[in-house]
């Protein structure tokens, strides 16, 4: 049987490609083939399933210190998450951050730097921002952004806030008091005037331009295209043709719940198989019953306990698999 191991992280616990090595090797045990594919959303955890780091190079942080910052440069492809030279853990989190000064530039640096490389096509993951800038930092470190208008500029966003609702939506997660969440609104307002100014792009009426604190309206000002980052990322790793090729897939992340289904990994696999009319089934760390009759799945947690599951999560990974293989 040719298995399909199409699996995103689970958090805290194991990468995608370490939860799809474990499922790879109940397939051995078992005589199967198996082709392992880490997933990502378009958030954490992208960079390593679009090929991982091959470049570090030292970035303006988030409130202005250096930052050593992995990136990707592949023929001519560049990827990059902006939490790791923008993210809200570069600062320790929200109490340590200070929302109005926390600044995209590092990210804008990084994108120029792949601009004088050569990059014909620039792949910018949003999620886990400190900023709420409207991703004036970044485009203000772009030393030719008409350098753009030759180049495939994509950017990954899961959700659909508008550009001046970050403040409010995600504001507060960043450390930014009620008083401050009100000012940077209305900072987002005068920077929307001006992306259509110089532009020629009204960010406020495009869903998403919210994301990572209005990154996403800023680089689509400056040509990029939002799409949903699952999509993004199964494009670039050819899943549907993998899919197709495949008698089974095995799908997981590390908690099912509704939110699963709504631009996550488990979702958005289910979904091309249910087109492909190929069977599928999940590896969970847990699940929400709420949805346990969603997709058949086995629970880690459930299965094995919730110590062994967080203690020893390749050998659950691998037993469950197991499981799911010889019910076929």
């Amino acid at each position: 049987m040719r298995v399909l191991a199409a699996v995103d992280k689970f958090k805290g616990t194991a990468t995608a490609a370490q939860v799809a090595a474990a499922i790879g090797h109940a397939c051995w045990e078992l005589g199967h083939d198996c082709v392992e594919v880490p997933v990502a959303d378009g958030g954490e955890g992208t960079l390593e399933a679009l090929g991982g780091a091959n470049r570090i190079n030292t970035v303006t942080g988030p409130l202005g210190a250096p930052v050593d910052a992995e990136w990707r440069f592949h023929r001519g492809t560049a990827v990059i998450e902006m939490a790791r030279a923008s993210g809200l853990t570069l600062v320790g989190g929200a109490t340590k951050n200070d929302a109005m000064a926390a600044s995209t530039v590092g990210t804008g640096e990084l994108i120029d730097l792949a601009l004088s490389m050569g990059a014909k096509k620039i792949v910018v993951c949003l999620g886990g921002s400190a900023t709420t800038d409207g991703g004036l930092g970044c485009v203000r470190a772009i030393t030719a952004p008409n350098r753009l208008k030759a180049v495939q500029l994509l950017v990954a966003c899961d959700v659909q806030t508008l550009f001046t609702d970050a403040a409010p939506v995600f504001g507060p997660q960043k450390g930014a008091t009620p008083p401050q969440v009100d000012m940077l609104r209305g900072r987002l307002e005068r920077l929307a005037q001006m992306y259509q100014e110089q532009h020629g792009v009204d960010v406020r009426a495009i869903p998403g331009t919210g994301a990572a604190g209005g990154l996403a309206g800023g680089l689509v000002a400056l040509g990029g295209r939002l799409m949903p980052g699952f999509d993004l990322v199964a494009d670039e790793l050819d899943l549907h043709d993998h899919i197709e090729a495949a008698d089974f897939v095995i799908t997981g992340e590390g908690y099912l719940d509704e939110q699963s289904f709504e631009g996550k990994v488990i979702g958005g696999v289910d979904a091309m198989c249910r087109k492909a009319g190929k069977p599928l089934a999940a590896v969970v760390g847990d699940s929400a019953p709420d949805v346990i009759d969603r997709i058949e799945h086995v629970s880690l947690a459930r299965e094995y306990g919730l110590e062994k599951a967080m203690n020893e999560p390749l050998w659950c990974i691998e037993q469950a698999a197991t499981a799911l293989l010889r019910n076929r």
